[in-house]
């Protein structure tokens, strides 16, 4: 089996990247280790930056997103029973965030591929990247019960972080930065609508709470819990009254209850792996780095990975040049140590740390009264939180 691109990962960005491929006429094959229907249920990010809306509508799969996606103009802080409103258009020259859950991309994206794509193999397991410093390389993978080779012109790798992808870059090339939080996220689905129409970021000496949504009538809520922390010990009523606790205001806001469907717990973690490429292989998304989820910028620097690819190989092919490949990793890390900061930065605004001393607490709240009153640090959270340009 045979063709330009191999990509290895069904998820937003191996299927964005073979759309974008595809579109500029340059062959793909597709290698996904799960089922299709996991794939098209699979929770994750919720929160699609204006750049990668953008980026969805001009490569045809933006039709449902911008009839069924949330548009969102801002968000809320909420901290020392205060509210304050974040307005990104007014504060970034019109630009707006898109709540459509990673489901839905993945969903929209799978029926382009299998309609006028390349080949999408489901339930293709990659079990190794070979000859990756070479200008042929090849994925071994198990398909149907029996292993086969993909030789290609490049691989990409969209495994995530347990992937194979990542494994093929040689150990004394490779440099590994990360932090590992001592708290993580239990998060909620509930079928209330939500209680806000934009996203909450609470600030509260029990711990961070954000209220978000997967649509008009079904609420996304977390809350900060110790890490280890077994979603199973907490009950329902339990949640709600601590989500209660965490979002008090001095004002008549209240927040509605409803059944939960669904919760899990999220650990927390910052990893890049540097470089993003060796030879003929490329890494994107979870395979090269990890965000905590606060700054919802997981699935949006996947994107601009894989469109970062797409423009240095469709130049490529269309110069000879190899510039823009060459340049891959250091073009992705400018933007992804941007949002590695950001997320940093909001975790430490408005997470609780264990043992946090009070004079710690009081300097969380001045960065929050800062953001609050200051048009240019409030521009700087709204310029982040919409998206760092791509490339």
């Amino acid at each position: 089996m045979r063709t330009t691109v191999g990509i290895i990962g069904a998820g937003p960005a191996g299927l964005l990247l073979a759309r974008l491929l595809h579109n500029a006429g340059i062959d793909a094959v597709v290698l996904e280790s799960r089922d299709r229907s996991y794939v098209e249920r699979r929770q994750r990010a919720g929160i699609l930056e204006q750049g990668t809306a953008d980026v969805l509508r001009a490569a045809g799969a933006g039709e449902r997103m911008d009839r069924e996606g949330l548009r969102h103009d801002g968000i809320e802080l909420r901290f020392d029973r205060r509210r304050h409103r974040v307005d990104f258009p007014a504060l970034t020259g019109g630009r707006s965030v898109t709540v459509y859950a990673q489901t839905e991309v993945c969903k929209d994206l799978v029926a382009l591929q299998l309609r006028d794509g390349g080949p999408l193999l489901f339930e293709a397991e990659a079990l190794a990247v070979e000859d990756a410093g070479t200008d042929a390389p090849r994925i071994r993978f198990r398909h149907e019960g029996r292993e086969d080779v993909l030789e290609c012109a490049y691989v990409v790798g969209c495994d995530g972080f347990w992937g194979v992808a990542r494994k093929a870059i040689p150990a004394g090339l490779a440099q590994v930065f990360e932090r590992t939080y001592p708290f993580g996220w239990l998060g909620i689905l509930a079928d209330v609508p939500p209680s806000h129409d934009e996203l909450v970021y609470a600030r509260h000496d029990r711990g961070f709470a954000l209220l978000s949504m997967r649509s008009p009538a079904v609420s996304r809520l977390y809350l900060q819990v110790p890490d280890g922390t077994d979603a199973g010990t907490w009950n329902d009523e339990e949640i709600w009254d601590e989500l209660e606790r965490r979002f008090e205001t001095d004002d008549d806001w209240r927040l509605e209850r409803g059944p939960i469907t669904q919760k899990s717990v999220t650990p927390m973690r910052s990893y890049v792996h540097e470089p993003m490429h060796h030879g003929r292989l490329f890494l994107a998304g979870d395979a090269a780095h990890i965000v905590p989820p606060t700054g919802a910028k997981g699935l949006n620097l996947a994107v601009g990975d894989v469109v970062t690819f797409a423009r240095a190989l469709t130049h490529q092919q269309e110069t000879g040049s190899p510039e823009l490949l060459d340049a891959y990793s250091a073009t992705c890390l400018r933007r992804v140590w941007q949002a590695e900061r950001f997320s940093y930065d909001m975790t430490a605004l408005l997470h609780r740390a264990p043992g946090a001393t009070a004079f710690e607490d009081r300097l969380q709240l001045a960065r929050l009264e800062r953001i609050a009153s200051s048009r240019a640090a409030e521009t700087d959270l709204a310029e982040a939180y919409t998206g760092f340009p791509f490339g």
